[in-house]
């Protein structure tokens, strides 16, 4: 026999289960980003692959106050042009039929943008500092493609703060010291960390290492043991409508010296690649890629932004296609993507504001 609950009894039950869903999701959510009183005048990117191309993009779009970028296995500053064919087929493997974009329309794209205030003063990345790598075995963006980008940069910059790393046989990978790293250099797969030998040196080739040293002009000697922690925050609040409407995760992570809670630091944006978001391989990047022993001896809090896979229509009616997690490098937020007030980017310069501010 079923028996039927009276619409007031059942209305209110229901008002319950909201706010308890409500109440267990606040539970579960990371703890609001707090201001660290940290330099943003001189703030620091990298990134490999699609992370590698919106370090590119984030530096481009706020170069007064971005002052070097390290890209892996990334190219020229709206290579796509809001295209997803042209981002594959022309920016990561061109050949014959499908060539990359001449530099001289990227450029004169990147003077038409910042002529309009849609991007910052291209005299600003003068005096920045560039950091580049490609591997030769990458099968997955080409090496021709970021000697594109190193050619793109030196339009702008001066040409001995431009420099090119090509010389080991890596895949598509962003190649680390730390000990957790197994992957053989050559191999292309998650989470794309590989361990590259350094003939030079005979050790391994530490990319995390090399680009801070470039980019801030030293290299000091590294604590024994980390001194900070890995920490999540929520990234909630920096997306009207919710993250997910521009295929960002709810938490992001930041790593912070312990003398990063009492001094003033610079900030370090290390943007991950495709498939290597936290949702695909937990928080190894965040941990593994090499940057967060080198934050102690640069005094770096390191910014963990992230993405999730999203396929489809959301409930708010926007239509995401990114299924592997990339970040926005061909327009799937819009069509300006690749300026200041594109949804990620805007985003992501929001955290950095705020941990600019007070503690």
């Amino acid at each position: 026999m079923r028996t039927e609950l009276p619409p007031g009894r059942l209305a209110s039950l229901r008002a319950l289960l909201a706010i308890l869903l409500v109440l267990a999701g606040a539970a579960h959510s990371a703890p609001r980003l707090a201001g660290l009183d940290a330099d943003t005048s001189s703030v620091t990117v990298s990134g490999l692959s699609s992370g590698g191309q919106m370090a590119v993009q984030f530096h481009v779009a706020h170069s007064a106050s971005v002052k070097g970028a390290g890209v892996l296995a990334g190219g020229p500053y709206y290579c796509a042009g809001g295209s997803w064919w042209t981002a594959y087929y022309n920016c990561m493997t061109p050949r014959l039929y499908t060539p990359l974009p001449a530099l001289a329309l990227l450029q004169a794209a990147t003077d038409a943008l910042a002529k309009t205030g849609r991007i910052d003063s291209t005299s600003h990345l003068a005096t920045a500092k560039v950091w580049l790598f490609t591997g030769s075995r990458d099968e997955t963006v080409f090496p021709a493609v970021v000697s594109a980008l190193a050619d793109y940069y030196r339009h702008y910059v001066k040409p001995a703060n431009v420099l090119l790393v090509r010389d080991l046989p890596a895949g598509h990978t962003m190649p680390s010291a730390d000990p957790d790293v197994t992957h053989a250099c050559e191999v292309t797969e998650p989470p794309f960390l590989n361990r590259c030998f350094d003939k030079s040196i005979r050790a391994p080739y530490d990319a995390a290492g090399a680009l801070l040293a470039h980019l801030m002009g030293a290299s000091p000697a590294i604590p024994a043991a980390e001194t900070g922690a890995v920490t999540d925050f929520d990234q909630r609040e920096f997306v009207k409508g919710g993250p997910s409407v521009i295929s960002l995760a709810e938490t992001g992570y930041l790593y912070v010296p312990a003398a990063c809670r009492t001094e003033r630091c610079r900030v370090h944006v290390a943007f991950h690649g495709c498939r290597q978001y936290a949702d695909a391989i937990g928080t190894t990047f965040v941990r593994d890629a090499g940057y967060n022993r080198w934050a102690d001896a640069y005094r770096l809090i390191v910014l963990y932004p992230q993405t999730i896979a999203r396929s489809g229509w959301g409930a708010d009616g926007s239509f995401v296609y990114n299924p592997n997690g990339c970040w926005d490098w061909w327009g799937y937020t819009g069509a300006d993507y690749h300026t200041r007030t594109a949804p990620q980017i805007r985003a992501v310069k929001a955290m950095v504001d705020r941990l600019g501010q007070a503690r």
